[in-house]
Parts: structure tokens; sequence; C-alpha cells
């Protein structure tokens, strides 16, 4: 009896660990995501901004189409001259990723 209440303990700590790492390691790779859907839609916002991606539609409907084909959402984009900034939000298990990015020419320039 002592034997099979161990290996039962033994499992239940297992199995908890293994389901609190799984948890960690979803939310580490929805952030991850998250971060690059902003980097991307900054990217494509600049880009647009500069005229070295030819489009009619503004730089931030172009960077919440790229954010949106990553998987996330875009909450805020703001373009100065040649330099979009796009904040994105990514959701997982009912918590939210939030990654800001900027893109455009290097300062000073």
């Amino acid at each position: 009896m002592a034997g099979t209440a161990f290996a039962t303990g033994v499992l239940a700590v297992t199995a908890t660990l293994a389901l609190g790492l799984a948890a960690v390691g979803g939310a580490s790779a929805t952030a991850q995501r998250s971060a690059a859907a902003a980097d991307a839609a900054a990217l494509a916002a600049a880009d647009t901004a500069s005229g070295a991606v030819a489009s009619g539609d503004d730089p931030c409907v172009v960077a919440e189409r790229v954010a949106a084909a990553s998987g996330a959402a875009m909450v805020d984009c703001s373009v100065d001259g040649l330099v979009a900034t796009v904040q994105v939000q990514a959701a997982y298990a009912g918590l939210a990723a939030v990654a800001r990015a900027r893109a455009g020419p290097p300062e000073g320039s």
C-alpha cells in the first residue's frame, strides 16, 4: 500500500510540473510571436512610408495586415516621417503578450 501511495504522489507531482512547464513554454512562444509580429509590422509600415514598397494604402493599414498575418492584433500605429512605431498584442490562455517595435532609417541620417 505504501508503494502505491508513493507512486501516485510522484505521478501527481510529475503531471503538475509537466503542465506548468507546458504553460510557460506556450506563453514564451506567444511572447516571441508577438515580438516578431511587431517587428514585421513596423518594417512594413516604414517601407511603405519610404516608398520602398509600392502600396496605395496607408502605412498603418499595411502594418495591420502584416500583424494579422503573423497572428497578432495591432493595438497602436504611428508614422512620423519615415519612422514607424507599432504595438501589437497576441493572446495565450487568456493572457495578452504585448510587443512594441520601431523601424525606419538610422537616427541622425
